[in-house]
């Protein structure tokens, strides 16, 4: 086996094939525990976003964060549908720019690198600027 040079593939509840164990609490609360070691791997994280978002929202960065502290070398999100991307300007005063913190919470977690479908070129501007410089 290749110690620390590897690619690891990891998925949600919402995939078929998946290496870590998510659970769910009675009230609701993610528990996430990867299966196997991430130690200097480059680790992909596939989460389609279907379903309940908000659930899926916390499912990935739950899944990100256990990765990076379990010393992933760098982790990669794949989402196709990227959470909350309609909200990406203000419409009203005091409105939040909620796809704005979504992307800070993937990066706040310890994302890497992010790859998403498609990305309209106003939306590219609001992830572009949440990576620090």
């Amino acid at each position: 086996m290749l110690n620390g040079s590897g690619i690891k593939i990891f998925s949600g509840v919402y995939n078929e094939a998946q290496r870590a164990e998510i659970t769910r609490s009675g009230i609701g609360e993610t528990s996430v525990r990867i299966a196997e070691s991430v130690r200097e791997d480059d680790v992909y994280i596939i989460n389609t976003g279907c379903g309940a978002v908000n659930t899926a929202l916390m499912e990935l960065c739950i899944m990100i964060h256990a990765c990076k502290i379990a010393s992933a070398k760098r982790i990669t999100a794949v989402i196709p549908l990227f959470p909350y991307s309609r909200q990406d300007k203000k419409d009203k005063s005091r409105a939040p720019i909620t796809a704005k913190l979504v992307a800070n919470m993937i990066q706040k977690a310890g994302c890497d690198h992010v790859i998403v479908s498609i990305v309209h070129p106003f939306k590219k501007q609001i992830y572009e600027r949440s990576t620090p410089a």
